[in-house]
């Protein structure tokens, strides 16, 4: 069952990978138009499922929208971007597949029993080095700074997660709909960009 519901989540983020990358191929300002598509659907499914905390919930995602806004959409910052893509993608994907297979240290028990010490670890070593493998192909320059970058979009992803999952704990709710196999809602898939679209947008400028 871990490796078929594996399979149903890689299979539903390789589909949006594909949508994203075509998108930003034709052109990179493109991909706030797929944002906002994105938030909106957000904003929809938070308001339709979650009761307690509803308006705190859509003024985090709101706040995120803003700083998405900030975001200077242009070529000089397209390979950056990607990057904070891959880095979220791999730690989200890794860490669900190493946690389902090795983990046994729970790290936070009452709000996301699921996660494990073994995922986190896992998930962080392999994203770090999908994070260089993209860096060096595509010629950003591998130093202190970005090494210290993608821990940062790794934290924000993990804590971003942590965020959704308390707010599904405390509306005592799995997922936040059923529209995404694998995943659940959008909510569930986009849970680690909503924060790290934040962070992103000051710790780009390290790099």
């Amino acid at each position: 069952m871990v490796y078929k519901n594996f399979f149903l989540r890689i299979s539903i983020t390789l589909l949006l990978l594909i949508v994203y990358f075509g998108i930003a191929y034709l052109k990179f300002d493109y991909i706030l138009y797929l944002a906002l598509f994105i938030y909106f659907l957000l904003i929809i499914e938070v308001y339709l499922n979650f009761s307690k905390l509803k308006y705190i919930i859509l003024a985090y995602l709101i706040i995120s929208f803003l700083f998405l806004l900030q975001i200077n959409f242009n070529e000089t910052e397209f390979n950056t971007f990607h990057l904070m893509i891959v880095i979220v993608i791999s730690f989200d994907s890794f860490s669900y597949l190493i946690g389902k297979t090795f983990g046994s240290i729970k790290i936070l028990k009452y709000i996301s029993p699921n996660k494990t010490l073994e995922g986190f670890i896992g998930g962080t070593t392999l994203s770090i080095l999908a994070g260089l493998i993209y860096s060096f192909i595509f010629k950003i320059d591998i130093n202190i700074n970005l090494i210290l970058f993608i821990l940062i979009i790794i934290i924000s992803s993990f804590i971003g997660d942590v965020i959704e999952s308390y707010f599904k704990r405390v509306n005592n709710i799995k997922n936040s709909s059923i529209f995404l196999p694998g995943h659940g809602g959008f909510f569930d898939r986009f849970d680690s960009f909503i924060l790290t679209i934040i962070v992103y947008n000051v710790s780009s400028k390290i790099i």
